[in-house]
C-alpha cells in the first residue's frame, strides 16, 4: 500500500485543540504577509460557531474556514449523501449509484488555506457527444482511433453453468459504441490503486476469495479499457490487489463517507435504501492538474438489494456484481456520471438488474479515460 507521505499530514500527530491552534496561527501568518489589505481579503467573522450534529452545505458555506469553524471531522450533507470534512489540502467525493437513476453525490474540497469549496454536481455535463472534461486533461485527441461501431454488446465471459444473458442496446438511446458522451471529475490515480477486500459478507453470497476475483475483474475493465467497440487499450491506469483486511469501507449506513484511514477497501453492507452502491474517494489537491487519488472505498448495498456474479436467463431482480463494480471503479479512476439518454454507457447513473452491459465500456467511457490518462 502506498502510505500517505506527501502533502498535509500533520492532522493526526497532534491533539485536536493544539492542531486547531497551530492551523489558526499559520492562517493568520499567511494572511498578514499580504499587507494592509489582508483584513479585506478575509470574508466573514473571525470566529465561526457551528451547531451540533450534521451540517448542510448552507451551514458550512463555500469560503468558510474549517480551521476557524473547527469543522475538520464534522459531517456535511447534501442531496441525501454526506462526507466527513477532511484536513486542509484534501478533497473528498461521494458518488452514489441509485435504483431510481438519479445522480446523487457531491465533492467537498478544503484548500491548503483551510477554505471550503464545493462541487454539488448540478452542472450539465453529458449532453454532448463530444464529452466534457475538467482542467487537467492530458490527452488532446482521445478519439484518434475511432473504429466502426457495432450496435450490440455481448459479454462472452462465463459460458459455463448456463448461458449468460446477452445485452442488446436499448432502442431509446444510442448504442454503447456510438455514444461519445462522458464527464470526468477532478481526480486521477498517478501511481497504482492498491486495494483490499474488507470484512463481513460479500455481494451475491460470494466468499471473500471469489469476491476478490469479481472486484478485480471489474477494476480491470476500467484499467484495461475493456470494450467491444474496437478501441485499443491506451490508458495507463493501474491497480493492485493487496489482501483481505479486518477493516471495512469507510462508508456508513446512510451512504456517507466517514473519513480516510489510508486503506482502500471494497466490501458490502447496509446503505440508504435508494443506493445500490456507493464510492468515497479522497484526493490531494494538485493545482493546474487533476487531484491525486489517495484512497477510494466501495460498498455494495446487500441490505436492500440482491446481487449475482453471473446473470443467466433465470436471473430475477439481481444486480450484476461486475457491472456495478465496473461503474464504481470508473468513479475511482476519475469518471463521472452520464444521465438520461446515455443508458448504454457504463457510467450511466443507473444499473440494470440481470444485465451485464456495464461490464463493457462504451465509446464515451473509453474517451473519458483517455482524456485523463
Amino acid at each position: 500500500m502506498r502510505n500517505a507521505t506527501r502533502g498535509w499530514e500533520v492532522a493526526g500527530q497532534y491533539p485536536r485543540a493544539i492542531y486547531k491552534t497551530i492551523m489558526a496561527v499559520a492562517l493568520a501568518m499567511s494572511l498578514s504577509a499580504v499587507g494592509g489589505a489582508a483584513n479585506a481579503a478575509v470574508p466573514g467573522p473571525d470566529v465561526c460557531e457551528l451547531a451540533e450534529g450534521e451540517l448542510s452545505v448552507q451551514d458550512l458555506p463555500a469560503g468558510s474556514s474549517v480551521i476557524l469553524c473547527d469543522a475538520i471531522g464534522r459531517t456535511v450533507t447534501h442531496d441525501g449523501t454526506g462526507v466527513t470534512v477532511p484536513e486542509p489540502g484534501m478533497t473528498v467525493s461521494v458518488d452514489m449509484l441509485t435504483a431510481d437513476g438519479e445522480a446523487h453525490g457531491f465533492t467537498l474540497e478544503v484548500g491548503t488555506d483551510g477554505k471550503v469549496a464545493y462541487d454539488l454536481g448540478d452542472g450539465v455535463v453529458d449532453t454532448s457527444t463530444d464529452g466534457y472534461d475538467r482542467p487537467g486533461s492530458s490527452n488532446p485527441d482521445p478519439a484518434s482511433d475511432i473504429p466502426a461501431e457495432p450496435d450490440t454488446v455481448v459479454d462472452p465471459a462465463d459460458t459455463a453453468e448456463g448461458t449468460e444473458v446477452a445485452d442488446v442496446d436499448a432502442a431509446a438511446a444510442p448504442s454503447a459504441c456510438s455514444d461519445g458522451a462522458y464527464s470526468t471529475a477532478d481526480r486521477k490515480e498517478y501511481g497504482t490503486y492498491n486495494w483490499y477486500v474488507g470484512d463481513g459478507g460479500m455481494p451475491g453470497g460470494l466468499s471473500r476469495t471469489d469476491a476478490k476475483w469479481a472486484f478485480m475483474d471489474a477494476i480491470n475493465n476500467i484499467t484495461d479499457s475493456y470494450n467491444n467497440c474496437g478501441y485499443g487499450d491506451t490508458v495507463g491506469a493501474k491497480q493492485n490487489y493487496l489482501s483481505t483486511t479486518s477493516r471495512e469501507a469507510s462508508v456508513n449506513s446512510k451512504g456517507q463517507c466517514t473519513g480516510r484511514d489510508d486503506l482502500s477497501v471494497w466490501d458490502a453492507g447496509d446503505l440508504k435504501s435508494s443506493a445500490v452502491a456507493t464510492t468515497c474517494t479522497y484526493t490531494w489537491s494538485m493545482p493546474g492538474v487533476k487531484n491525486d487519488l489517495r484512497e477510494a472505498d466501495v460498498r455494495f448495498n446487500t441490505h436492500d438489494y440482491d446481487f449475482t456474479n453471473k446473470p443467466t436467463s433465470s436471473c430475477s431482480n439481481k444486480y450484476d456484481i461486475r457491472s456495478v463494480g465496473t461503474h464504481e471503479a470508473g468513479h475511482i479512476f476519475g469518471l463521472g456520471h452520464v444521465g438520461s439518454g446515455h443508458s448504454n454507457l457504463t457510467m450511466y447513473t443507473n444499473s440494470f438488474t440481470c444485465k451485464t452491459i456495464a461490464r463493457t465500456l462504451g465509446k464515451g467511457d473509453v474517451l473519458a479515460l483517455r482524456s485523463i490518462y
